[in-house]
């Protein structure tokens, strides 16, 4: 990106062409994103700037974040920040990085009461996060198999004030968990074999591939979970799990066969099937 823009929305405009030339998706909402993040200001309100000058340290890292984008960096990882739910959440390279689609799992989970939460996999800490700060009173345990994503998730909790209710601990799955719980969520890797092939280099190249695919049919985690979920459910406990558009039938019917009642899959914003839930019934 060359020369110096006279203004805010001038900047925005080249970068918007720049970013469509090296074939970014929806570029000009990434160009807005990327200059509010430069200025530091919300992007709400960044309508009120775009006609204002721009220093050159700002357009000096204006510029960077466009380099960065072009050569498909996700915008999350540019700006360190993602929203959720309402929330700002930080973004590393060892999270993946939170989606809307998520949010699906998160409206369902709180449908009914809970006091106590078990989060498999929890990345950035976005869904226990979130349903403890929804939840003011309730407490949670969030594993993750990643040292780095931990420490993620706990610098999220600290920000959003929920680290002193939410235990983050190192664990493959359930290994390292014990007791039962009212609530049992959980999104994990999905992504099949063939189809890892196929992702935008946005997510092959830059998220870690730890947390988006098991490999062969996508399917092997939900295996673990149907089979140790029953468990590690207090009697009437619910479980949730967010699922690729195509397996919600195949992991309902694991549920099923782990003896789980109440069995339902939930679509989301699209009318995609993304979360399949269940319940042990009480004692």
């Amino acid at each position: 990106m060359t020369g110096r823009a006279g203004s805010v929305g001038d900047a925005i405009r080249i970068a918007t062409r720049m970013l469509g030339d090296a074939g970014v998706p929806d570029p000009a909402t990434d160009a807005r994103t990327l200059m509010a993040a430069a200025l530091g200001i919300p992007r709400d309100r960044l309508l009120l700037r775009l006609r204002d000058g721009i220093d050159d340290d700002t357009l000096d890292l204006f510029h960077l974040h466009v380099a960065e984008r072009r050569r498909r960096r996700p915008v999350s990882q540019i700006t360190g920040r993602r929203a959720f739910y309402g929330r700002e959440f930080r973004v590393t390279p060892d999270v993946l990085d939170p989606r809307p689609e998520t949010e699906t799992l998160v409206t369902a989970a709180l449908s009914a009461p809970f006091d106590r939460v078990l989060d498999l996999g929890t990345g950035t800490g976005c869904i226990a996060i979130t349903l403890l700060a929804e939840r003011g009173t309730a407490t949670g345990l969030a594993t993750d198999i990643s040292e780095p994503a931990l420490a993620v998730a706990r610098a999220n909790a600290a920000a959003l004030g929920v680290a002193d209710r939410l235990d983050l601990r190192l664990s493959d799955w359930f290994d390292a968990v014990g007791g039962r719980f009212d609530l049992v969520v959980s999104n994990p890797p999905y992504i099949d074999r063939a189809t890892w092939e196929t992702l935008a280099p946005e997510v092959r190249d830059h998220e870690p591939r730890l947390a988006l695919t098991p490999g062969e049919d996508g399917l092997a985690p939900y295996r673990v979970i149907a089979a140790a979920a029953p468990r590690h459910l207090a009697p009437g406990g619910r479980l949730f799990v967010e699922t690729g558009a195509d397996q919600g039938p195949a992991v309902a019917e694991m549920f099923r066969a782990a003896g789980l009642d109440a069995v339902a899959i939930h679509p989301d914003m699209d009318g995609r099937d993304r979360v399949v839930s269940a319940l042990r019934s009480p004692d």
